[in-house]
């Protein structure tokens, strides 16, 4: 069943990005130089925000490293830049990094997942309606710089978000400072790689450290057990 607070983020994503890619492309590449920056400096701030939380550094270490591993393996980014291929004949490679970008920024993180499965168990939508606004804002942003690839990122955030509500009685678990913290912490490890690309300092296929994502809270359960 359709949640309405997954449907008004998603939403929020898809008009902020309407709103941000005309912006864009009126910009010269010296002014989106700026943006780069800017963006580049507040996702390394917010990555070590989110790393500090870490609650085990060695799980977030194992999640990373596996997931990277995982990652190459499975050419996650290299498949984004092909989805690119088809969706925009810009620029493949800013696509890829402001698709996996926007993604990860959308929904990872304590908002995200105490707001879905709080929707989920008890019908109160009102984290995801807070956190709609500021994705919608931060999405007009981003659109100005990256273009589609923030549009094409909201189909990221309905199945995420909606899976998330969906199976929120199964996810429980994941509200627990436990995991939750790692977790997050995973995630702000990848916005740090995607900074360190925005910048110019070197190229890093962030993409590639997704499943990481779906390692971590599996570390955690297997540390508990023992």
């Amino acid at each position: 069943m359709l949640n309405l607070g997954v449907l008004v983020n998603t939403v929020a994503v898809i008009l902020g990005s309407l709103l941000g890619a005309p912006i864009g492309a009126r910009l010269s590449e010296h002014y989106k130089d700026t943006l780069f920056i800017s963006i580049g400096a507040i996702t390394i701030l917010l990555g070590v925000k989110m790393g500090i939380s870490a609650n085990d550094f060695l799980i977030v270490l194992g999640s990373l490293a596996i997931g990277g591993l995982i990652g190459e393996w499975l050419k996650i980014e290299e498949n984004i830049t092909q989805f690119a291929n088809r969706f925009s004949r810009k620029n493949e490679s800013d696509f890829a990094t402001g698709f996996v970008f926007a993604t990860v920024l959308f929904t990872i993180g304590p908002m995200t997942i105490l707001g879905c499965i709080d929707a989920g168990l008890t019908g109160n939508n009102q984290l995801l309606y807070v956190k709609s606004t500021m994705d919608g804002i931060s999405s007009v942003i981003l659109a100005s710089v990256y273009g589609k690839s923030i549009l094409a990122s909201s189909i990221g955030v309905y199945v995420i978000e909606g899976s998330l509500v969906a199976f929120s009685s199964l996810l429980h678990f994941l509200t627990l400072p436990t995991y939750i913290h790692d977790f997050t912490a995973v995630g702000g490890a990848i916005l740090i790689m995607i900074a360190i690309k925005l910048l110019k300092i070197r190229e890093i296929k962030a993409g590639n450290f997704l499943p990481a994502l779906a390692l971590v809270p599996l570390l955690d359960l297997i540390k508990t057990l023992f």
